[in-house]
């Protein structure tokens, strides 16, 4: 038998993953069972693993797959508030996206193309942004006025926000930003890197969504906003 959170829980993840092929972040499910804490969420998550509901698969991250379901779960799931426009603060780690395929441009309003930068590290910072590589095709809701460009993410420093390695980040050109935004942020004018842009008294952080990663700290003359995340694009293999 189940708790109620358990069970709760158990539906969200079913119906996330039943919507887009992606297990929810620990964040999207904070914030749906409305936890005061991700390690609450650990805990669910253990228990729906030790009597045989869910499995967690390995080298992968946010995998996880549902075994099983009760027999007499419901049909609605909790809200999921990181899908919801109306809803108020969505948590520091929650990135609205759109997974769905984009159409080609060519004879359909609903795509734009967007031009793509070559590669960001969202893990260890790589040299400034490139020049144009490629065009992309992206759903038009991605793009909310101004000028866009496209980066391929290299690394695993994003992932708690749900933004995984090979992920395609649309970005919305900007030199600010507003606190806790994610951001593509220039270092030194040498270094570009994607993470979350915090403000610090004088100080700028650049901070992971990765406990694995430190926060890094600089004056705010040494870090420029190249940048701001509007969407993000995932391709499955």
């Amino acid at each position: 038998m189940l708790t109620r959170k358990q069970h709760e829980l158990l539906l969200f993840i079913h119906s996330r993953i039943t919507q887009s092929g992606v297990s929810p972040s620990f964040d999207e499910m904070k914030d749906a069972l409305q936890l005061a804490s991700k390690s609450g969420v650990h805990r669910l998550i253990t228990a729906l693993e030790e009597r045989g509901f869910i499995r967690r698969l390995a080298h992968r991250a946010r995998a996880l797959e549902v075994v099983k379901m009760p027999e007499s779960a419901a049909t609605t799931p909790p809200a999921d508030k990181s899908n919801n426009s109306e809803s108020a603060d969505l948590g520091p780690n929650v990135v609205r996206a759109n997974f769905n395929k984009p159409e080609s441009a060519g004879g359909n309003d609903s795509a734009i193309e967007v031009p793509v930068l070559g590669r960001i590290a969202a893990g260890v910072p790589i040299s400034a942004i490139q020049h144009e590589t490629d065009r992309l095709s992206v759903p038009a809701d991605m793009i909310h006025g101004g000028e866009h460009f496209a980066l391929e993410v290299q690394g695993d420093s994003m992932i708690e926000a749900g933004i995984l390695d090979g992920d395609i980040v649309i970005i919305k050109r900007s030199q600010s930003a507003e606190n806790g935004a994610i951001v593509v942020a220039l270092v030194d004018d040498e270094e570009a890197t994607l993470k979350r842009l915090r403000k610090k008294g004088a100080s700028i952080a650049l901070e992971a969504a990765n406990p694995e990663y430190e926060t890094r700290i600089f004056g705010p003359d040494r870090v420029q906003v190249q940048g701001t995340l509007s969407g993000l694009i995932r391709k499955y293999h």
